[in-house]
């Protein structure tokens, strides 16, 4: 069975378009039921801290829950999703907030322009071979010594999907990974592995976390 083919960005645009309020309504307390995701997220805003601050992008936010979170833990986040839908709910649940409409498969930032990046579960629609095209991304516009955090539900299958959120049509694939694949994918690419777990909680049945980062580079003289 093909897991990709050339519409999978569309089927997943259409798709959270279609969920977009009933994903809000679902999940927009989410985090208050998941005190181990929470930990994580604020070892990752220590880490942007201590790296002096700057811009945080996250990648995927859907309905913004993340990049509301990380700006009340002192981060300077803004959000980015493929979803038309999904970022006119994070505008309206969470005004004075940046939301942009974009694509991770082609980040619209300036090389090494962002301090930190969060891929919360987002990276669960990107077919395997188009993996290295996002992570390529993600080491494009980090900067110098960056923190990637990464959230994903583990497992070695897809499952396709055709009902979601609110029981509203999707059509689309779910792809579960381990956490060997996710490092051997990372380290390709450059990152250095700092944390891993994996979790079950209410983000998912069985969730897994990975903490990088961009090495620092070192200037030759």
């Amino acid at each position: 069975m093909e897991l990709s083919g050339s519409n999978w960005l569309e089927d997943t645009r259409t798709s959270y378009d279609t969920v977009a309020d009933s994903y809000a309504d679902l999940t927009r307390h989410l985090l208050e039921e998941t005190p181990e995701e929470r930990a994580v997220l604020a070892m990752f805003a220590d880490r942007v801290r201590t790296q002096g601050g700057g811009p945080v992008a996250d990648v995927g936010c859907g309905t913004g829950r993340i990049t509301a979170h990380l700006c009340q833990l002192g981060v300077d986040a803004f959000g980015i999703d493929l979803s038309p839908g999904m970022i006119e709910a994070a505008r309206r649940d969470h005004p004075g907030l940046r939301f942009d409409i974009g694509s991770m498969t082609d980040l619209p930032f300036a090389d090494a322009s962002i301090s930190g990046l969060v891929a919360w579960y987002s990276l669960i629609h990107i077919p395997d071979d188009e993996i290295s095209c996002v992570f390529a991304h993600f080491q494009r516009v980090l900067q110098s010594g960056g923190p990637l955090l990464i959230g994903f539900h583990v497992g070695d299958e897809s499952q396709f999907k055709t009902q979601g959120y609110g029981g509203q049509p999707m059509h689309l694939y779910v792809h579960r990974r381990g956490h060997s694949q996710m490092r051997v994918w990372l380290e390709d690419h450059g990152f250095a592995i700092e944390a891993q777990r994996t979790l079950t909680s209410a983000e998912s049945p069985l969730g897994g976390i990975i903490l990088a980062r961009r090495p620092e580079m070192t200037s030759v003289r």
